[in-house]
């Protein structure tokens, strides 16, 4: 267990403060600029280069729990959520096992082959012998299983079980509407099975460092996604080695591209600090690209003064 503690004790400061910006309106990349005043290279000049180099288009959002301080990046610009919603739907299935139904995590599931859909490398084959719930979250969250993912939203009214369990933590912009894979596919202006960094930063936060789980199912949670496996060339890759991260990644090409990892990543003795980056290419059919991902994060990361 990482930070227990500190992060009880800082994620509730970071709930506040980051709903009370989202109730009130503020411009969260306005808040940024008047905190970092002349303390760091201008953070939009930075991820522009980032864009223009690596011809895509970046939201970012920051948040150090320790000291308050948030940055971001086209912070209310719309993104395709991706496989980002496993991660929700995992939390989603901890505090419904915790509140309503009991036995929910050890409950074994079966499925058929017409359920399977692509890219689900942990249920692939397994319908018959079953998972638990609790597997399917682990293969949804660490391996990125779409079959898994399909499954976990069935368990909470689909779609639109997922949209309601984002409102409950005061993100009035993240959207699903689809299932697996359908929910990859996106165009700028699709509204469908989208977010924002700046909604989707504070709900994330609420999860592994505030109080919208308990104790437990919190620290279950970062577990898993510390377990994660497929985002060591993202936000990973751009921190110090030394520095512990847990992360849930999206990726399709369908969408633009879309390349995206959201972390809490904690520097040795320091605070959780949240990490938002949602990336997508500039033409159709182009390749996600993993490397402005992690330019990004030490962007982030710098700009909070974490890092030389």
């Amino acid at each position: 267990m990482i930070g227990t503690t500190s992060w009880k004790r800082t994620g509730r400061r970071a709930v506040v403060v980051l709903l009370a910006l989202l109730l009130t309106g503020t411009s969260v990349s306005a808040v940024a600029t008047e905190r970092r005043p002349g303390e760091t290279p201008s953070l939009t000049a930075e991820l522009r280069t980032i864009e223009s180099e690596r011809d895509v288009r970046i939201g970012a959002f920051a948040y150090d729990t320790g000291t308050g301080r948030t940055l971001a990046h086209r912070a209310d610009e719309s993104f395709a959520m991706l496989s980002v919603f496993k991660a929700f739907a995992a939390a989603a299935i901890l505090q419904k096992a915790r509140r309503t139904d009991p036995g929910l995590l050890d409950r074994r599931l079966h499925w058929t082959t017409t359920d399977e859909v692509a890219d689900s490398p942990v249920t692939a084959g397994r319908g018959e012998t079953g998972m638990t719930v609790a597997e399917l979250c682990h293969a949804a969250v660490t391996r990125s299983d779409n079959t898994a993912g399909n499954l976990l939203l069935k368990q909470l009214g689909g779609p639109a079980g997922l949209t309601r369990f984002f409102r409950s933590l005061g993100d009035p912009v993240s959207r699903l509407d689809r299932w697996e894979p359908h929910l990859n596919q996106w165009q700028p202006g699709e509204r469908r099975d989208t977010t924002t960094p700046a909604a989707v930063g504070p709900a994330f936060t609420r999860l592994v460092a505030g109080r919208a789980l308990a104790p437990a199912d919190r620290d279950q949670l970062n577990a898993w996604l510390r377990a994660n496996e497929t985002g060591d060339a993202r936000i990973r890759a751009g921190l110090p080695p030394d520095w512990t991260v847990g992360d849930k990644t999206g990726t399709a090409v369908a969408a633009y591209g879309g390349a995206h990892d959201v972390a809490v990543a904690v520097p040795p003795g320091g605070a959780p600090v949240i990490l938002v980056v949602l990336t997508r290419r500039t033409t159709a059919g182009a390749q996600p690209d993993s490397v402005a991902v992690a330019r990004t994060a030490t962007a982030l990361v710098r700009g909070l003064g974490l890092t030389p």
